[in-house]
Protein backbone atom coordinates (compact mmCIF):
# COMPACT_ATOMS: atom_id res chain seq x y z
CA UNK A 1 0.00 0.00 0.00
CA UNK A 2 1.66 3.24 -1.14
CA UNK A 3 2.25 6.19 1.16
CA UNK A 4 2.12 9.82 0.17
CA UNK A 5 3.59 12.41 2.56
CA UNK A 6 3.70 9.79 5.28
CA UNK A 7 0.03 8.80 4.81
CA UNK A 8 -1.61 5.78 3.20
CA UNK A 9 -2.83 6.66 -0.28
CA UNK A 10 -6.60 6.84 -0.60
CA UNK A 11 -6.99 8.27 2.90
CA UNK A 12 -7.94 11.97 2.73
CA UNK A 13 -5.18 13.97 4.46
CA UNK A 14 -6.45 16.00 7.41
CA UNK A 15 -3.82 18.73 7.46
CA UNK A 16 -4.00 21.55 4.90
CA UNK A 17 -0.30 21.08 4.16
CA UNK A 18 -0.89 17.49 3.03
CA UNK A 19 -3.88 18.48 0.95
CA UNK A 20 -2.00 21.33 -0.71
CA UNK A 21 1.02 19.25 -1.71
CA UNK A 22 -1.24 16.42 -2.91
CA UNK A 23 -3.20 18.86 -5.10
CA UNK A 24 -0.04 20.43 -6.50
CA UNK A 25 1.44 17.00 -7.21
CA UNK A 26 -1.65 16.03 -9.21
CA UNK A 27 -1.26 19.20 -11.28
CA UNK A 28 2.48 18.84 -11.74
CA UNK A 29 3.01 22.13 -9.87
CA UNK A 30 5.43 23.18 -7.14
CA UNK A 31 4.64 25.13 -3.99
CA UNK A 32 5.42 28.81 -3.56
CA UNK A 33 5.99 29.57 0.13
CA UNK A 34 6.60 33.25 0.92
CA UNK A 35 7.46 34.65 4.35
CA UNK A 36 6.07 37.70 6.14
CA UNK A 37 7.17 39.06 9.51
CA UNK A 38 4.43 39.69 12.06
CA UNK A 39 4.40 43.37 12.98
CA UNK A 40 6.75 44.74 10.30
CA UNK A 41 5.89 47.57 10.12
CA UNK A 42 2.66 46.78 11.99
CA UNK A 43 0.12 43.98 12.36
CA UNK A 44 -2.42 45.57 10.02
CA UNK A 45 0.16 45.66 7.23
CA UNK A 46 1.13 42.05 7.91
CA UNK A 47 -2.51 41.04 7.54
CA UNK A 48 -2.83 42.92 4.26
CA UNK A 49 0.38 41.36 2.94
CA UNK A 50 -0.78 37.87 3.91
CA UNK A 51 -4.05 38.30 2.04
CA UNK A 52 -2.25 39.75 -0.96
CA UNK A 53 0.18 36.83 -0.95
CA UNK A 54 -2.66 34.33 -1.11
CA UNK A 55 -4.25 36.26 -3.97
CA UNK A 56 -0.93 36.42 -5.84
CA UNK A 57 -0.49 32.65 -5.86
CA UNK A 58 1.17 31.67 -2.58
CA UNK A 59 0.43 28.02 -1.87
CA UNK A 60 1.52 28.15 1.78
CA UNK A 61 2.48 31.13 3.94
CA UNK A 62 5.17 31.40 6.59
CA UNK A 63 4.48 33.94 9.34
CA UNK A 64 7.60 34.93 11.25
CA UNK A 65 7.23 35.64 14.96
CA UNK A 66 9.90 38.20 15.90
CA UNK A 67 12.51 37.18 18.45
CA UNK A 68 15.42 39.12 19.92
CA UNK A 69 18.08 36.50 19.09
CA UNK A 70 17.14 34.90 15.74
CA UNK A 71 20.17 32.68 15.20
CA UNK A 72 19.20 31.52 11.69
CA UNK A 73 18.25 34.94 10.35
CA UNK A 74 20.47 37.16 8.24
CA UNK A 75 20.62 40.98 8.37
CA UNK A 76 17.41 41.56 6.39
CA UNK A 77 15.26 39.40 8.67
CA UNK A 78 17.08 40.62 11.79
CA UNK A 79 16.19 44.21 10.94
CA UNK A 80 12.65 43.14 10.12
CA UNK A 81 12.39 41.46 13.54
CA UNK A 82 13.73 44.59 15.23
CA UNK A 83 11.09 46.72 13.58
CA UNK A 84 8.42 44.21 14.60
CA UNK A 85 9.67 43.96 18.20
CA UNK A 86 9.31 47.73 18.46
CA UNK A 87 5.58 47.11 17.94
CA UNK A 88 5.65 44.76 20.98
CA UNK A 89 3.93 41.96 19.05
CA UNK A 90 3.53 38.58 20.74
CA UNK A 91 2.44 35.03 20.01
CA UNK A 92 -1.03 36.07 21.11
CA UNK A 93 -1.04 38.68 18.33
CA UNK A 94 0.05 36.01 15.85
CA UNK A 95 -2.80 33.73 16.91
CA UNK A 96 -5.31 36.57 16.62
CA UNK A 97 -3.99 37.36 13.14
CA UNK A 98 -4.43 33.76 12.00
CA UNK A 99 -7.99 33.68 13.33
CA UNK A 100 -8.78 36.73 11.20
CA UNK A 101 -7.01 35.32 8.15
CA UNK A 102 -8.86 32.02 8.41
CA UNK A 103 -12.11 33.84 7.72
CA UNK A 104 -10.70 34.88 4.34
CA UNK A 105 -8.18 32.24 3.19
CA UNK A 106 -7.59 28.51 3.40
CA UNK A 107 -3.96 28.11 2.32
CA UNK A 108 -1.74 26.46 4.96
CA UNK A 109 -0.30 28.88 7.51
CA UNK A 110 2.99 28.19 9.28
CA UNK A 111 4.57 29.84 12.29
CA UNK A 112 8.33 30.36 12.02
CA UNK A 113 9.62 31.09 15.51
CA UNK A 114 12.21 30.23 18.15
CA UNK A 115 11.73 27.82 20.99
CA UNK A 116 12.18 30.34 23.80
CA UNK A 117 8.88 31.96 22.86
CA UNK A 118 7.09 28.60 22.72
CA UNK A 119 8.63 27.51 26.03
CA UNK A 120 7.41 30.67 27.74
CA UNK A 121 3.93 30.22 26.26
CA UNK A 122 3.85 26.49 27.00
CA UNK A 123 4.21 23.64 24.49
CA UNK A 124 0.76 22.14 24.87
CA UNK A 125 -0.99 25.47 25.23
CA UNK A 126 0.67 26.79 22.08
CA UNK A 127 -0.11 23.64 20.11
CA UNK A 128 -3.77 23.70 21.10
CA UNK A 129 -4.20 27.45 20.63
CA UNK A 130 -2.41 27.42 17.28
CA UNK A 131 -4.50 24.53 15.96
CA UNK A 132 -7.70 26.19 17.15
CA UNK A 133 -6.73 29.42 15.41
CA UNK A 134 -6.00 27.65 12.12
CA UNK A 135 -2.23 27.20 12.09
CA UNK A 136 -1.03 24.10 10.22
CA UNK A 137 2.64 23.79 11.09
CA UNK A 138 5.49 25.08 13.24
CA UNK A 139 9.06 25.75 12.08
CA UNK A 140 11.45 26.11 15.02
CA UNK A 141 15.04 26.48 13.75
CA UNK A 142 16.71 26.19 17.15
CA UNK A 143 14.88 23.02 18.22
CA UNK A 144 16.66 19.87 16.96
CA UNK A 145 14.61 16.66 16.66
CA UNK A 146 16.63 15.04 19.45
CA UNK A 147 15.12 17.60 21.85
CA UNK A 148 11.77 18.14 20.18
CA UNK A 149 9.73 15.17 21.41
CA UNK A 150 7.62 17.11 23.96
CA UNK A 151 6.57 19.75 21.42
CA UNK A 152 6.25 17.25 18.58
CA UNK A 153 3.94 15.03 20.65
CA UNK A 154 1.52 17.78 21.63
CA UNK A 155 1.66 19.34 18.17
CA UNK A 156 0.71 16.10 16.43
CA UNK A 157 -2.04 15.48 18.97
CA UNK A 158 -3.46 18.89 18.06
CA UNK A 159 -3.18 18.24 14.31
CA UNK A 160 -0.10 20.40 13.72
CA UNK A 161 3.12 19.41 11.99
CA UNK A 162 6.52 20.23 13.43
CA UNK A 163 8.55 20.92 10.30
CA UNK A 164 12.25 20.13 10.58
CA UNK A 165 15.19 21.69 8.79
CA UNK A 166 17.93 19.81 6.92
CA UNK A 167 21.24 21.52 6.11
CA UNK A 168 23.89 20.73 3.48
CA UNK A 169 26.08 19.45 6.31
CA UNK A 170 23.45 17.08 7.74
CA UNK A 171 24.87 13.51 7.57
CA UNK A 172 22.82 10.76 5.87
CA UNK A 173 21.92 8.97 9.12
CA UNK A 174 20.51 12.16 10.59
CA UNK A 175 18.59 12.93 7.39
CA UNK A 176 16.85 9.58 7.83
CA UNK A 177 16.02 10.46 11.46
CA UNK A 178 14.63 13.85 10.51
CA UNK A 179 12.65 12.37 7.63
CA UNK A 180 11.13 9.80 9.96
CA UNK A 181 10.21 12.40 12.57
CA UNK A 182 9.07 15.14 10.20
CA UNK A 183 5.62 15.90 8.89
CA UNK A 184 4.05 18.13 6.25
CA UNK A 185 7.28 18.74 4.39
CA UNK A 186 11.02 18.91 4.99
CA UNK A 187 12.69 22.31 4.90
CA UNK A 188 16.02 22.07 3.09
CA UNK A 189 18.33 24.94 4.02
CA UNK A 190 20.27 25.46 0.81
CA UNK A 191 23.36 26.92 2.47
CA UNK A 192 25.37 26.66 5.66
CA UNK A 193 25.05 30.35 6.49
CA UNK A 194 22.14 32.58 7.48
CA UNK A 195 19.04 33.65 5.58
CA UNK A 196 19.62 36.02 2.73
CA UNK A 197 23.10 34.72 1.91
CA UNK A 198 24.01 34.00 -1.70
CA UNK A 199 22.48 30.80 -3.05
CA UNK A 200 25.13 28.13 -3.64
CA UNK A 201 25.65 26.42 -6.98
CA UNK A 202 22.30 25.02 -8.04
CA UNK A 203 23.88 21.69 -8.98
CA UNK A 204 24.77 21.27 -5.29
CA UNK A 205 21.18 22.00 -4.27
CA UNK A 206 19.92 19.50 -6.85
CA UNK A 207 22.18 16.74 -5.56
CA UNK A 208 21.22 17.38 -1.93
CA UNK A 209 17.49 17.44 -2.58
CA UNK A 210 17.68 14.24 -4.63
CA UNK A 211 19.57 12.57 -1.79
CA UNK A 212 16.87 13.59 0.70
CA UNK A 213 14.07 12.38 -1.56
CA UNK A 214 15.68 8.96 -1.82
CA UNK A 215 14.96 8.35 1.88
CA UNK A 216 11.50 9.92 2.28
CA UNK A 217 8.21 10.46 0.52
CA UNK A 218 7.67 13.78 2.32
CA UNK A 219 7.75 16.86 0.08
CA UNK A 220 10.99 18.84 0.19
CA UNK A 221 10.93 22.65 0.05
CA UNK A 222 14.09 24.72 -0.41
CA UNK A 223 14.76 28.00 1.36
CA UNK A 224 17.59 30.39 2.34
CA UNK A 225 19.05 32.35 -0.56
CA UNK A 226 16.33 31.99 -3.20
CA UNK A 227 15.61 35.38 -4.74
CA UNK A 228 14.95 35.27 -8.50
CA UNK A 229 12.36 33.53 -10.66
CA UNK A 230 15.24 31.83 -12.51
CA UNK A 231 16.57 30.34 -9.26
CA UNK A 232 13.09 29.31 -8.17
CA UNK A 233 12.38 27.62 -11.50
CA UNK A 234 15.65 25.71 -11.47
CA UNK A 235 15.11 24.51 -7.90
CA UNK A 236 11.55 23.48 -8.74
CA UNK A 237 12.89 20.91 -11.21
CA UNK A 238 13.85 18.71 -8.27
CA UNK A 239 12.19 20.19 -5.15
CA UNK A 240 8.50 20.25 -4.26
CA UNK A 241 8.45 23.84 -3.09
CA UNK A 242 10.44 27.07 -2.88
CA UNK A 243 10.57 29.31 0.20
CA UNK A 244 11.28 33.03 -0.25
CA UNK A 245 11.93 35.21 2.79
CA UNK A 246 14.80 37.72 2.83
CA UNK A 247 14.45 38.66 -0.83
CA UNK A 248 10.76 39.41 -0.33
CA UNK A 249 11.22 41.35 2.92
CA UNK A 250 14.00 43.42 1.33
CA UNK A 251 11.76 44.33 -1.60
CA UNK A 252 8.88 45.27 0.66
CA UNK A 253 10.97 47.45 2.97
CA UNK A 254 12.27 49.40 -0.03
CA UNK A 255 8.74 50.56 -0.84
CA UNK A 256 7.65 53.93 0.61
CA UNK A 257 3.99 53.25 1.38
CA UNK A 258 1.49 50.42 2.02
CA UNK A 259 -0.01 50.50 -1.48
CA UNK A 260 3.36 50.14 -3.17
CA UNK A 261 4.30 47.30 -0.80
CA UNK A 262 1.19 45.38 -1.80
CA UNK A 263 1.86 46.01 -5.49
CA UNK A 264 5.49 44.91 -5.14
CA UNK A 265 4.53 41.74 -3.27
CA UNK A 266 1.91 40.81 -5.86
CA UNK A 267 4.21 41.39 -8.83
CA UNK A 268 7.14 39.54 -7.27
CA UNK A 269 5.14 36.52 -6.14
CA UNK A 270 3.38 36.24 -9.49
CA UNK A 271 6.77 36.19 -11.24
CA UNK A 272 7.96 33.42 -8.89
CA UNK A 273 4.76 31.44 -9.29
CA UNK A 274 5.04 31.63 -13.06
CA UNK A 275 8.55 30.21 -12.80
CA UNK A 276 7.20 27.25 -10.84
CA UNK A 277 4.61 26.33 -13.47
CA UNK A 278 4.89 22.91 -15.17
CA UNK A 279 7.27 22.84 -18.13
Amino acid sequence: MKTIGGRVSGVPPANRIDRTFARLRERGEKALIPYVMLGDPDVATTEALALAAASAGADLLEIGIPFSDPLADGPVLQRSAERALAQKVTLADALALVRRLRAKMQIPLLFMTYYNLIFQYGDERLANDAAAAGVDGLIVPDLPPEEASPLETVARAAGLYLIYLIAPTTPPARIKLIAKRGGGFLYYVSLTGITGSKLPALDEVDRSVRAIKRVTDLPVAVGFGVSTPEEAGRIARVADGVIVASALIKRLHAQPDPASRLAELAAYLKSLKAALAPR
